[in-house]
């Protein structure tokens, strides 16, 4: 701690301000990896009973309604909202305007397109809330060690500059301020390490998630559309 402390009285504003910069680097690491850690792990439990309540109900509204009682951080609220509107702004299933009236693009072409384009936008803004953090993760990881390394190179250049002021130049004065110097690489190093971890741990785990949303939307979309086919027999059959 002595080192550190000589190293930081010595050091100039530049010196003090990596060293700074990589303490809230290190802070906003280490907030971000235990909220996102304790934000995954909701949502991945959250998931498999939300995706279940919803498959045992009756009806897609009253699925969606046993669905949003498990989804406590909301992922899936995007996509049963879709799944809930897409029977109403879907039911001319030929993708006709209206007599009297034009369509507009959107609500044209077959069901099963607008299907697909309604919860593909829905599925982007569940991923969302999912892929916050990651940026800045990696960010950390990939910048701390060269500004650490900075650091280190600032440090070594001001302690020479000094001895060389000094007059006497000898081994013991010099390594005394450049091993003070060195540990802003290692602490560089510190801040990088957690941060590419977790990213990269987090990462496997938000993948997990993107397959199983992208898995219920697809199965989503197959039961609005045998669901509309059946709802447009029964209409034909009760015209003959």
């Amino acid at each position: 701690m002595g080192g550190l402390e000589h190293f930081w009285n010595n050091g100039d504003a530049i010196s003090r301000g990596v060293a700074g910069l990589l303490l809230l680097m290190s802070i906003a690491a280490w907030v971000a990896i235990f909220w996102k850690g304790w934000y995954l792990r909701r949502v991945r439990h959250d998931l498999v009973r939300a995706i279940a309540a919803f498959w045992a109900a009756e009806s897609v509204a009253a699925g969606a309604t046993q669905a949003r009682l498990f989804d406590r951080e909301g992922v899936l609220s995007p996509m049963l909202a879709a799944a809930q509107a897409a029977p109403l702004a879907g039911a001319n299933s030929a993708g006709a305007p209206t007599a009297g009236a034009l369509a507009a693009i959107g609500a044209q072409g077959p069901l099963a397109s607008r299907l697909t384009r309604h919860l593909r936008d829905a599925l982007h803004t569940a991923l969302v809330p999912l892929q916050a953090g990651q940026v800045m993760l990696a960010s950390i990881g990939s910048t701390a060690p060269f500004i650490g390394l900075f650091g280190t190179v600032w440090g070594i250049y001001h302690a020479l500059a000094s001895i060389s002021a000094a007059g006497a130049i000898t081994i013991e004065r010099v390594s005394g301020p450049v091993g003070e110097a060195l540990v802003m690489t290692a602490a560089g190093l510190a801040v990088a390490i957690p941060a590419v971890l977790a990213y990269n741990v987090f990462g496997k785990q938000v993948g997990a998630c993107e397959v199983t949303l992208e898995g219920f939307a697809h199965d989503l979309r197959e039961l609005l559309c045998g669901a509309s086919v059946n709802a447009t027999d029964t209409a034909q059959e009760a015209q003959e």
